[in-house]
């Protein structure tokens, strides 16, 4: 199932657009703020789907019964790009526990890559729900290397894919080659790829944007 937030006009519309334009993103801060704010509205909507459980508060006059999330995910963050948004998920998710991964693109061509994982700290992944995040779907090979890298380590009970803009490309690639309790959450699906695998419109390249521009 596929959540695309941007169908609606709110305030998330607003921060999608603060980090596509050009010199906003320029205030490396700002843009840091924006993608923490747009997975911080992603994981409250994914949180409607988590198991509820009912709990009690003692209120000076009484007790108070509220239905909240009766489970804590693991909150899988595809480094580096991904730490911005794992910041905005973790203070919806604030009982959940992290897991690290790497992922990387590593060029043998222009247009041709392969996708390496290099680095992989996780807590107990089996039976657990997983939220993986990456500010960026383009054609989905880094988030099936993530996929495959976790589940040597555990079974999910059920996948939320979180992801700032995503390409249908990237969206049939996941559909195709994960489990069907995988749902995906997104904040605009753009239709452009290019032949070395940008999105257009797309923002550029978010990690270098959140954390300056690598070597």
């Amino acid at each position: 199932m596929i959540h695309d937030i941007s169908i609606q006009s709110s305030v998330f519309n607003r921060f999608m657009s603060e980090i596509r334009d050009v010199d906003i993103q320029k205030d490396p801060m700002r843009f840091r703020m924006n993608m923490e704010r747009i997975a911080e509205i992603l994981g409250y909507e994914l949180s409607k789907k988590l198991t509820a459980k009912a709990m009690e508060t003692q209120t000076p006059l009484g007790l108070s019964q509220t239905m909240v999330p009766g489970e804590s995910p693991v909150l899988a963050t595809i480094l580096r790009a991904g730490l911005s948004m794992h910041n905005g998920l973790l203070r919806m998710f604030d009982r959940a526990d992290s897991a690290f991964i790497s992922a990387y693109r590593k060029h043998t061509t222009a247009e041709e890559f392969d996708i390496h994982v290099e680095y992989l700290a996780a807590p107990n992944l089996d039976g657990r729900t997983w939220i993986i995040s990456d500010p960026m779907l383009a054609t989905g090979s880094s988030m099936l290397a993530v996929y495959k890298a976790l589940r040597k380590m555990g079974n999910p009970t059920k996948i939320h894919i979180v992801s700032a803009i995503a390409t249908p490309d990237a969206l049939e690639l996941i559909k195709a080659h994960f489990p069907t309790n995988t749902e995906i959450w997104v904040g605009a699906i753009d239709k452009e790829l290019t032949a070395q695998s940008y999105i257009v419109p797309g923002l550029g390249d978010a990690g270098d944007l959140a954390y300056g521009v690598k070597l």
